[in-house]
């Protein structure tokens, strides 16, 4: 079984990243369920498109474990990033999740050298990398964007019905593809005034973004700023 069961003690969404992870480096039993529950998805995507044709893909949840494991334990991965916040959280988990699927490899095959996928040349073998960080990139702005729908969410409910239909208003447009008009004919409300709502409802969303975003993303407001197009990107893709 995965670690990633929230005990129901701390809501991951409303943690930020340095205090969670500080928390969990630090063996709060809580803060390491809110942890695994944040970061499972892109760990266990880039593992199962690493094995997708291997005898491995049935070891997937032991090695999620086991990253998780590697984070965690006393003396682990998370003691490193959390003395060093200069550093990108995305490109730290992606390391790590590459060092254990290399060390269960290793283990598979111990008496013979590691390969990479049978008959790659160099050329193939860097498309190869290159798509397992796509995919890990991938579900990792899935997580990013889901975190930050969660908290816009969070926030329109403390402002409000009016927030909260500006909350609906995204989740009709993007999740049911229906144009501003219908959703107006739907709501019975003017198509000016509910186009006025989605510029702001918009807005929210990347205030949202930008702040879940730059929690993992050391740098500048631009910095930031280009971090969350660049996950935009990925999930347009």
């Amino acid at each position: 079984a995965t670690m990633a069961r929230m005990s129901g003690t701390v809501d991951p969404n409303d943690l930020t990243c340095w205090a969670m992870i500080q928390g969990a480096a630090d063996g709060d039993a809580a803060h390491r369920d809110a942890f695994a529950w944040r970061y499972e998805p892109p760990v266990r995507a880039y593992l199962a498109a690493r094995w997708r044709q291997s005898p491995h893909l049935q070891s997937i949840d032991d090695a999620v474990q086991e990253v998780f494991v590697d984070c965690l334990r006393e003396g682990g991965a998370l003691g490193r990033i959390t003395g060093n916040r200069k550093s990108s959280f995305r490109a730290f988990l992606y390391a790590v999740v590459g060092n254990v699927a290399l060390r269960v490899e290793d283990r598979y095959s111990r008496n013979r050298e590691r390969q990479a996928p049978e008959d790659l040349d160099p050329a193939a073998l860097r498309a190869y990398e290159a798509h397992l960080s796509m995919v890990f990139d991938r579900a990792w702005a899935q997580r990013m964007v889901r975190e930050a729908v969660e908290r816009q969410r969070a926030r329109a409910a403390r402002l409000g019905t009016d927030a909260e239909r500006r909350v609906a208003l995204l989740y009709r447009r993007f999740y049911d593809n229906l144009p501003i008009c219908e959703i107006a004919r739907e709501w019975e409300t003017d198509a000016a005034f509910l186009h006025h709502e989605y510029a702001r409802a918009r807005s929210e969303f990347r205030a949202a973004l930008l702040d879940v975003v730059g929690a993992h993303h050391p740098g500048s407001p631009a910095e930031v700023e280009e971090e969350c197009k660049l996950l935009l990107n990925l999930l347009r893709d």
